[in-house]
């Protein structure tokens, strides 16, 4: 399996599957390339996929430093480069649209479509997620909080499989690392500048990361468009999957 070298010399495991045009594929926060496992097959029918193990997952490395959106969006950047891949549309969920956005914004010339999945500007502008639900994720006994996080995911409807509840080997403190990353992203100002054709898509059931969060984003970027999944909670690109795939192919091919 390649691995491309972080700028700071951090392995950065990915993978490349399919042909077609470049789609770089970004998972959510403390997960591995494993988040796109149900969806995978499908986009590499169409296009050249990328997907990635974020620094402190997979088969990472998981330094103890510092880590942030941007720098993961860096990372991104170095995978591409190592693969060969100048431009690619990238398609960035939860945390992975919070990384999308600063490739977007900083490696512009990098991105060719611009897809930003149940994901947040942050910052001050965000619209938060309730008091209820941080408390439900952060209860002492360990099959509720997970059983908590299913439901925020997923509908009852939905059996399976859950390939978005974290990466098992990570180390706590990469799990850390991975949550203040993602808590410190603030986007808001640098959206402007995103000329890449962007689509915004979002389930009307989310409440991790509320789905006002869809109507911030793409009115910051200029032309964006957004597309609410009626019914889905976050986990939509994996439950609603029959949905979404087509959507975001569709937009990725015009």
């Amino acid at each position: 399996m390649p691995h491309a070298r972080a700028a700071d010399g951090t392995a950065l495991h990915y993978s490349v599957e399919g042909s077609g045009p470049p789609l770089l594929l970004i998972a959510g926060q403390s997960n591995s390339s494993r988040w796109w496992n149900q969806v995978l097959p499908s986009f590499a029918a169409r296009f050249t996929t990328i997907v990635t193990d974020h620094r402190g997952t997979g088969s990472s490395d998981k330094p103890e430093s510092p880590y942030s959106t941007r720098l993961f969006a860096s990372d991104c950047v170095a995978i591409l480069d190592d693969a060969g891949i100048g431009r690619a549309h990238v398609y960035g969920t939860s945390m992975g649209g919070r990384i999308a956005q600063w490739i977007a914004a900083s490696h512009g010339g990098r991105v060719d479509r611009l897809v930003l999945g149940c994901t947040s500007p942050g910052g001050p502008h965000a619209v938060e997620r309730s008091a209820e639900v941080r408390r439900s994720l952060a209860q002492v006994d360990q099959k509720k909080a997970r059983q908590a996080l299913i439901d925020l995911m997923y509908t009852p409807a939905y059996s399976g499989p859950y390939n978005t509840l974290g990466d098992p080997r990570m180390p706590p403190y990469a799990r850390k690392l991975h949550l203040f990353a993602s808590g410190e992203h603030d986007a808001w100002d640098v959206l402007p500048s995103i000329t890449a054709p962007t689509l915004v898509v979002h389930g009307t059931e989310d409440v991790f990361n509320p789905t006002a969060n869809a109507e911030l984003i793409a009115s910051r970027i200029p032309g964006a468009d957004t597309h609410l999944i009626e019914g889905a909670r976050h986990g939509y690109f994996e439950e609603f999957r029959d949905i979404a795939t087509p959507l975001v192919m569709d937009f990725l091919s015009p």
